[in-house]
């Protein structure tokens, strides 16, 4: 089974990194396969609403960016974890472009029906907003069909930055992707 991370951060090495880094790493060891997206690699522009995935584009993105290659690891994946910074109270403007492209997959058969997903949040406080971005996540999951997972406690992995020092948000993020592998081996 396929576990994809996804960091939304548009900074190389940065917290949110280093979150998906550890996430992916516990997948290994449990035996998942895994891949990685990190945002700040890609060029993925917005969403333009100019229909032709609902048209006669039958299922193709008028846009030719990284988006392409997204597509195909999403549709492999059998879970998704996503990790967003919180810089103004909601996942990075690089996360929302990725999920408004991903209509498309939701228009040609819901191909991310069914799949487990899960959701990572890092705020320069305790209460910088994670909560709110963790929700806008497992929105963007429930519209595609997908099954949510949290850490066990509350909604999922919540941090506050520097995350090498949060000894409090690594717990939940290590206890989001313990519950994410869990619920993927009784389907094993």
């Amino acid at each position: 089974m396929n576990i994809l991370g996804i960091s939304g951060s548009p900074v190389l090495d940065g917290n949110n990194d280093k979150l998906i880094s550890r996430v992916i790493d516990t997948a290994k060891v449990r035996g998942f396969d895994v891949d990685v997206v990190f945002m700040y690699l890609l060029d993925i522009a917005p969403c333009n609403a100019c229909g032709a995935c609902s048209g006669s584009g039958a299922g193709k993105c008028a846009i030719k960016d990284d988006m392409q290659s997204v597509y195909d690891k999403l549709v492999s994946a059998d879970a998704i974890i996503v990790s967003s910074p919180v810089y103004f109270g909601n996942v990075s403007a690089q996360l929302k472009a990725l999920f408004d492209r991903s209509v498309m997959l939701r228009r040609f058969g819901f191909k991310l029906k069914g799949k487990v997903g899960a959701a990572i949040a890092v705020g320069g406080s305790r209460n910088g907003g994670q909560e709110k971005t963790i929700q806008a996540i497992h929105d963007w999951m429930l519209i595609h069909g997908m099954a949510v997972v949290g850490d066990g406690d509350h909604f999922g992995g919540i941090a506050q930055k520097p995350v090498s020092e949060d000894v409090v948000g690594l717990k939940t993020v290590d206890n989001t992707i313990e519950n994410l592998c869990l619920f993927l081996e009784k389907f094993k």
